[in-house]
């Protein structure tokens, strides 16, 4: 199973703020088979600890460290949001929402955060038209 799909991406998307971003990411988990309904609680739980924001206009939210054993696999969803939202103080348009079993979050972690350190890949990523648009940078840039 692939960690992202087509049905984990979502384009111009409209939320009040990041909680409804971070829910909307954790859903599409949710459905994606990764996680149970309880995750997305987690990873709002891990909000309200510290922001998961990662700069450059990116977010990351996941569940917490006691909520690892909810996962059952690793899956990762993609939002591309119309506007701009606050996210720990910082202006976000990119939301990728992060299950990973084990010590797979990190490698996941440094391998987007690498691909969207790029300015010229992260403009990529927020004006792509098309879900496969946005799946093709990512298999590029993770080398998946």
């Amino acid at each position: 199973m692939s960690i992202l799909t087509k049905d984990k991406v979502k384009l111009n998307v409209e939320v009040k703020d990041k909680f409804e971003a971070i829910r909307l990411a954790g859903q599409l988990l949710v459905e994606g088979g990764h996680v149970p309904e309880e995750y997305v609680e987690k990873m709002i739980e891990r909000e309200n600890i510290s922001s998961t924001y990662l700069g450059g206009g990116l977010a990351m939210p996941h569940g917490t460290n006691e909520s690892k054993g909810l996962i059952r696999s690793t899956g990762m969803s993609v939002l591309v949001l119309k506007d701009e939202i606050d996210f720990g103080g910082e202006p976000t348009r990119l939301v990728i929402g992060l299950a990973a079993v084990g010590d797979e979050h990190l490698e996941v972690l440094s391998s987007v955060a690498v691909l969207v350190s790029e300015d010229e890949d992260m403009q990529r990523i927020i004006q792509s038209q098309t879900a496969e648009e946005l799946l093709a940078i990512f298999q590029e840039g993770l080398g998946a």
